[in-house]
């Protein structure tokens, strides 16, 4: 199982009233982490829009664990949870900078062709990309660990 890390910075603009991170930010930030983890297995979602293919969400769920302010910075860990021939499931944990689980969240994609909306398996879109996808999913290798510490 691959882990990749992306730092945040938490900004003002990123705060309610009570100068809690509001939580709708937390889907941007999920946002990054999954950009960052697919740049780091080298491919770019931008790469697959431009061959005129889109991977929306069909499904997110986030729990919220320990509150993050204004000034402190969080770092989104991703994964792949789990991946078949239509849908991703990518696992995220948002830490304060001490280690604490501020939050836990999945998210569903399927890859979808632009013009139409309908489904395609990543293996025929980017055949790369899904080995990779089946590389580093979570439980492939030996030694797998709950990415919780």
């Amino acid at each position: 199982m691959y882990i990749s890390e992306k730092e945040i910075e938490i900004r003002y603009a990123e705060t309610d009233q009570m100068g809690v991170v509001y939580h709708a930010n937390y889907l941007i930030w999920l946002e990054l982490g999954r950009t960052q983890l697919i740049e780091d297995l080298g491919f770019t979602y931008a790469g697959m829009e431009s061959q005129g293919f889109l991977s929306p969400v069909t499904d997110i769920s986030i729990q919220y664990k320990a509150a993050l302010r204004y000034g402190q910075k969080a770092r989104v860990k991703t994964w792949v949870e789990s991946h078949d021939r239509l849908r991703t499931t990518y696992g995220y944990e948002v830490l304060h900078e001490d280690g604490t689980l501020a939050a836990k969240a999945t998210s569903e994609h399927v890859v979808v062709k632009k013009d139409t909306f309908r489904p395609v398996p990543l293996a025929k879109v980017a055949p790369e990309w899904d080995a990779k996808y089946k590389e580093v999913v979570r439980g492939a290798a030996d030694g797998v660990r709950n990415p919780t510490t």
